[in-house]
This record gives structure tokens, sequence and C-alpha cells, in this order.
């Protein structure tokens, strides 16, 4: 069984910015330019948002955090996207999930929708969204687009395989499924709802497990050789459940040990004696979905200088 190392790819992918970023600073006399906004203090978002400063700044990008207190309202962050739209030096714009529950149920698609097409490094924008179901899209959201190019880089044949992806997320699933019809696989999309999910993917070539469970898919649901992609991010902090998982004696429980929790994916780690290839979690899709953030960021940036220089702005 083959890891697929995304850790190793996300390096590449950074590296390959450096010196495309440097060529924007030299031709455009300012660096590219990402604007964070970052509202109460949810510990995982702020873990996750020191890890995109510090990866943006070693590629040679501007990181702007903006903050905002827990108690701020709705009205305050769209004053704040709004400001970002507007800026010369921000080509890209990211509001980091989860926003507070007192903002309102609909707060996630109101910033989406309010941020500029052309800075919507997340690719969540409905404008962006529709470009890429007709495959023309420059900014396309950040996790799938990084599980296409583990698994290009990886030399994973995507042409003509069955693709079996479990999650019908915008964030994830959706877009996971276009990008990969767009490169000639045969798509199938599970869900809760699916009936005999197991049976359904085990007939996938390449399955993609993006729906929050941890340890969902066993080797039931896949197909001996397949190439399995797990995007699931979970924190366990029950020591009976990691147990169960990882077995006695494992290093995955001696870390919980030393730590008081474990992250895992959706993907059980039996699935490695099956698979023909797999991505670990952590160390798999994760570093990539950061890796792509940068990288939406250095497209927004060239496209918005090659759009003023059309209009000579």
């Amino acid at each position: 069984m083959r890891w697929l190392d995304g850790v190793a790819v996300a390096n590449a992918i950074r590296a390959e910015l450096k010196p495309a970023a440097d060529a924007f600073r030299a031709a455009a006399a300012r660096p590219p330019g990402l604007g964070i906004v970052l509202v109460g203090e949810n510990p995982a978002s702020e873990i996750y948002v020191r890890g995109k400063l510090k990866s943006a700044a070693e590629a040679g990008l501007a990181a702007e955090l903006v903050r905002l207190d827990a108690s701020a309202s709705l009205g305050d962050l769209l004053r704040v996207v709004e400001r970002l739209n507007e800026s010369e030096a921000h080509d890209g714009i990211l509001v980091q999930s989860p926003l507070p529950g007192a903002m309102g149920r609909d707060a996630d698609r109101r910033v989406f929708d309010l941020v500029r097409p052309d800075k919507d490094v997340d690719g969540f924008h409905p404008v962006n969204v529709g470009r890429l179901v007709q495959n023309r899209a420059s900014l396309v959201a950040c996790t799938p687009s990084g599980v296409i190019e583990l698994l290009e880089r990886s030399a994973i044949p995507i042409a003509g395989a069955r693709a079996v992806v479990i999650g019908r997320s915008d964030i994830v699933g959706k877009p996971m499924a276009l990008l990969l019809l767009h490169r000639n696989a045969t798509v199938t999309i599970c869900h809760s709802k699916t009936p005999d999910l197991a049976r359904v993917a085990a007939e996938a070539d390449i399955l993609v497990a993006a729906i929050g469970r941890p340890g969902f898919v066993t080797p039931a649901f896949v197909k001996p050789g397949a190439t399995v992609v797990d995007v699931g991010i979970t924190s366990l902090t029950d020591r009976a459940q990691v147990e169960r998982m990882f077995g006695a004696g494992s290093k995955r429980l001696e870390t919980f040990d030393r730590r008081g929790s474990v992250t895992v994916g959706d993907v059980h780690p039996s699935v490695a004696d099956v698979a023909g290839a797999l991505t670990p979690v952590p160390g798999g899709v994760g570093p990539l979905t950061i890796a792509m953030l940068l990288k939406n960021t250095l497209i927004a940036a060239n496209e918005r200088a090659r759009e003023a220089g059309r209009t000579g702005r």
C-alpha cells in the first residue's frame, strides 16, 4: 500500500509559488495580497489562521489578519469584507469559518455572496461555482483542487476511472465531483440517503471521503487496490474511541495519552490493508488546502493585474 504524501506535494506547490510571487512583486511594485478575517477566538481557527499567515509569508505573499470580536455583528463583518473588496492591496479575501452562531444561519452565504468574485480565493462565490460547472473557473475551492493536485502529481490516473465522492457539501463534495468529471472520470456522489452506500463506494477506483464521520469508511467500502482520499478531519477526545479505531498499544493511542486528543479522518485505519494508495490524516489533504489558497491568491493577483492593464487602471 502506498501513502500519498500531501506534505511533500504542498511543499512542491509552495516552492513553485515563491518565484512567481517574486515576479509579480517586481512587475507590480507590491506583493500579492491576501486579507484573512477571523471572528472570535475559536481555538481551531486560531491554529488554521496562524498556519495560513506563516505559509503566505514563506511564499512571498503579504497576508493581513483582520480580527473581529466574537460579539461583532454580521453587519460589522460585511463592512470589513466591503473594505477588502475595495482595497487595491488585497487580491484575495478569506473569511475563516466557522462564524459565530449569533450571526445567523445564513451568515456564511451572505459573506460568500459579498466577496468580489475576482478576490474569492475560497472559490465559493456563485459566479465562480457557475464557472466551475462550465469548466472555466480560475478560482476553485481549495480542498478539492488540492486533491486533484495530489492525484495528478502522484501519477494516479483519473481519466477513465470510476470515482465515488462520499459527501455533497458545497465546499468539498460538489466541487470535488465536478473536478473529477472535468478530468474524464465517471463520477458518483454518495450521501446519507444513498442506499447500500458501501456497495456503491466499493466500485470506485478513486474514493474520496468527505463527510466528517471518523472512521466511517471501512474495508467494506473499498475496492482492493483503489486510491482512497480522506478529507475528513475530526479531533477525538474519547480514549475508548481511539483504542477501538487503532487498537491497544498503537502509536496513535500513545499520542492520545500524551496530548489528550488525536486527529483522525473519515477512513478507518484498517482500510490500509485493502487500498492501493491512501492519504494519511494528518499529513494528507490538509497541507494542500493551504497551498491551494496561496496559489489562488497568486492567480487572483495576476488576473487583476491583467484586467487593470486592459482597462488602463
